[in-house]
């Protein structure tokens, strides 16, 4: 099964991220620790990611956007965000 990257409704769990980015290691991190399957996109050298974070965060370039199955998503979120959409899934 192939994960379209471009999409609000990928197949997989689905993590915008740049190298020097704290809460994209942070996010990565939790999702490891808890063995929550991701598909990881670097924006950095990838044009076609970084124009589609852009398009869905109002033209900024903001890292972590976690794009869920369900269609939901979280840019940027802190620990406890995590926490509680996995504890509402």
């Amino acid at each position: 099964m192939t994960n379209n990257l471009y999409t609000l409704n990928p197949v997989e769990i689905t993590m915008y991220v740049t190298q020097n980015c704290s809460d994209c290691r942070m996010a990565k991190a939790y999702f490891e620790a808890n063995e929550i399957p991701f598909v990881q996109v670097n924006l950095e050298g990838d044009d076609q990611a970084t124009e589609f974070v852009q398009r869905i965060n109002r033209g900024y370039q903001s890292v972590p956007t976690i794009i869920f199955p369900d269609g939901s998503l979280l840019v940027e979120p802190s620990i406890k965000e995590l926490k509680n959409k996995f504890a509402a899934s």
